[in-house]
């Protein structure tokens, strides 16, 4: 009896857990990717996204950066790669908080400052050990993951074997055909996500991580 009561309030707690943790669903033109977001670790920069989310300010952007075997960037450029819309304040870098950049976990991108982070974000497609928090200091700050995908890697590693190239402002990493957030929205608790219906990548080849990326940080006001 005592067994089936600790496993109850085990599970109790598991549920718990995972309630109080928002979800949001993009719609990309590849397929359906949910992020599931830990605001106990990192309430500001949560907060900050949610405010993007809701005011619908990622619907519309592209991922302008894609680099297979490294990461997949997007929140601040459209289709033609210009500037999607102005931003907010730049937030607190909540990159201390010990959720380190492992594959499929979503973080904030910043220039050298390390408290320069707005509208975009990344999501990690290996152990990026090298982004993760190790002193404070401007080049080794690291950068703040806050969530990570529950539903849709595989959209998301779909995304990240599209050809690439140079294309506006950017002299390489840029998808060859457009990756855009189509919708995104805060799921409802207890309400499911549309369906997944991944779509086929276009046929040629895509860039594989480079030597620059070695840094440890990522651009993005």
């Amino acid at each position: 009896m005592k067994l089936l009561i600790s496993l109850f309030l085990l599970a109790l707690t598991v549920s718990t857990a995972y309630a109080g943790n928002p979800r949001v669903q993009m719609q990309t033109n590849v397929g359906n990717i949910v992020v599931e977001l830990y605001p106990d670790r990192a309430p500001k920069t949560v907060a900050n996204f949610l405010n993007y989310v809701k005011s619908g300010f990622y619907e519309g952007t592209v991922f302008h950066r894609v680099i297979k075997n490294f990461m997949v960037q997007g929140g601040a450029f459209d289709k033609a790669l210009k500037w999607h819309q102005p931003a907010a304040e730049p937030i607190f870098n909540e990159a201390k908080n010990g959720l380190p950049n492992e594959p499929g976990t979503l973080a904030m991108a910043h220039d050298r400052d390390p408290n320069s982070a707005t509208t975009q974000f990344f999501i990690n497609l290996e152990s990026n050990k090298h982004l993760n928090h190790h002193r404070d200091d401007p080049g080794y700050y690291g950068h703040c993951v806050f969530g990570k995908i529950v539903e849709g890697m595989d959209v998301m590693k779909q995304i990240a074997e599209r050809p690439t190239g140079a294309s506006g402002p950017f002299k390489a990493n840029v998808p060859l055909e457009p990756i855009v957030i189509e919708k995104i929205a805060l799921l409802e608790e207890g309400s499911e996500p549309i369906s997944n219906q991944s779509k086929p990548i276009a046929k040629g080849t895509s860039n594989g991580k480079t030597q620059d990326e070695s840094r440890r940080h990522l651009a993005g006001p």
